[in-house]
């Protein structure tokens, strides 16, 4: 095959990944990485292949590179450094930017790629509006003493200690496999020598309880046999998506709908096909974002639109917004309240209270050292180390992170990465304000870049509170968009010194 031929199919076959990557990010990491590596491995040969493509540069290079760089370095002084170079793969999802960005080539590829990212997140969407409609598993009301449900057990490696299931826990799953009537899960339990694994939802907590079988009540009935009065159908769940918890999925529907609701409002037509498809696409976002009732990503989505709309709107169209989120605002409260039993500010909060204590031991151990300011604990190592250091109140908090992406970087890899960290959405949100305030583009590109630009902003806010930075699905999407943005920003940057006269 001639070369020209072979650089072609490669230059093909790697925007087929870049379209695998937008379909699969609002659902599957494992099949989004796929198509990354894929997309990696061919672009590599394309570089090699005559004629070799030209290699552009983009504002964020350095900031990208050194972000990479500080973390590599902190990962081989870590405490755990194994581990931490293990997390080093997490850590190499930047090269998606320019996986995006040096192989698209043109603005109708920025806007298919764009629009399928976020058709693709319709379809989590639709699956929360129709779990949200039908219920999910089964939610259990008249618990008796004496019920089987009861005896139920929650089994740590080291402890073990009574959970018994209690009036409005929902029952999702036995041994793995759905449960849909009260039937079902007497049929599960009747029977066998091994404890039933059941996974119940209660609130926030969602473990893997143990039971024990054939120990039902008499009676002809499975609601008898269960001690139970009535179930229902659950709906008091936080939505998830296809991903295993409501804070990633809350944060990529975070940045997805403020990408969708940016190029609306960038629109100059908005009365079109187009325009409707893209303005129920922000309504069903914003129900699926509602539906994770995750208060930060909640107020990062609101900063996104107070951003969004001051870039492309009148006075009178901010205040129509404005008084539209009052009753928003209110339905959120109650929101809350029915489903977490708190309210927007609540110092009982335990959610609340332990991001307190966490902020607390890891500014604590941050400062204790030199070392951990330079070059951080590493990637990963607290999670090997906590109990020497006496981390998530000695164990009692659930093990996992700092809940802050500025204290969370800052710790594990160092206060210059952190100011590195931060140089780079700097520089990003610079940009995407310069390309947000052209008029002299088209609709799209500069719908993207203020959709990018509120997202960001967003993603920054809700950070604060969440270590968002830690989810793969999310800086996925984050690293995508910005590859997308980066080629608007360098068709733009072409335009403009093509009208300088020479």
């Amino acid at each position: 095959m001639p070369r020209m031929e072979i650089s072609t199919a490669l230059d093909r076959a790697i925007i087929g990944c870049l379209f695998l990557i937008a379909l699969f990010a609002p659902h599957s990491i494992a099949a989004t990485q796929a198509a990354w590596l894929l997309g990696m491995v061919l672009w590599i040969a394309r570089l090699i292949v005559y004629p070799r493509p030209k290699l552009s540069r983009s504002p964020v290079d350095y900031a990208l590179f050194g972000f990479f760089i500080l973390s590599g370095i902190s990962a081989v002084f870590s405490y755990n450094p194994i581990m931490s170079i293990g997390k080093m793969r997490a850590a190499s999802l930047f090269t998606i930017v320019y996986l995006v960005s040096q192989n698209v080539r043109s603005w109708r590829e920025v806007r298919l790629l764009s629009l399928t990212l976020i058709a693709s997140c319709m379809i989590n969407v639709f699956l929360t509006a129709g779990q949200v409609a039908i219920g999910k598993g089964v939610k259990v009301q008249g618990v008796a003493p004496a019920s089987p449900l009861t005896k139920a057990v929650f089994q740590t490696r080291t402890v073990t200690q009574p959970a018994p299931i209690v009036d409005g826990d929902t029952i999702w799953q036995i041994d793995g496999k759905p449960v849909e009537s009260p039937q079902e899960l007497a049929a599960a339990l009747a029977a066998g020598t091994s404890p039933a694994k059941v996974s119940i939802y209660r609130v926030e907590w969602t473990p893997v309880l143990e039971i024990p079988r054939g120990q039902l009540l008499p009676g002809t009935s499975a609601l008898e046999q269960l001690g139970i009065s009535d179930w229902s159908r659950g709906r008091d769940w936080r939505a998830t998506g296809f991903f295993n918890h409501w804070v990633t999925y809350a944060e990529v529907l975070q940045l997805i709908a403020s990408l969708a609701l940016g190029v609306f409002l960038a629109l100059k037509q908005k009365k079109n096909l187009t325009g409707v498809l893209l303005f129920l696409a922000v309504a069903g976002l914003v129900f699926a974002l509602a539906a994770t009732v995750t208060r930060a990503s909640w107020i990062g989505f609101a900063v996104s639109v107070v951003v969004m709309l001051l870039l492309t709107s009148s006075r009178r169209t901010i205040l129509i917004v404005g008084a539209c989120a009052i009753p928003l605002v209110l339905a959120s409260v109650v929101l809350l309240q029915q489903r977490r039993g708190i309210s927007f500010i609540d110092k009982a909060d335990q959610s609340t209270s332990w991001r307190q204590t966490v902020w607390q031991e890891g500014f604590a151990l941050l400062v204790s050292k030199p070392r951990h300011l330079l070059l951080g604990v590493g990637v990963d190592s607290i999670k090997g180390h906590w109990r020497e250091w006496g981390l998530f109140d000695n164990g009692r908090q659930p093990i996992g992170h700092m809940h802050s992406n500025l204290l969370q970087i800052a710790l594990e890899r160092g206060v210059p990465a952190l100011i590195v960290w931060l140089i780079l959405l700097g520089i990003y949100v610079r940009m995407l304000w310069r390309s947000a305030r052209r008029e002299a583009i088209e609709d799209f590109p500069r719908g993207l870049a203020v959709g990018a630009l509120g997202g960001a902003i967003g993603f920054f806010t809700s950070g604060l509170v969440h270590y968002n930075w830690g989810d793969s699905e999310v800086v996925t999407v984050f690293y995508f968009i910005m590859g997308l943005c980066l080629v608007v920003e360098r068709t733009n940057q072409r335009t403009t010194d093509s009208s300088i006269p020479i």
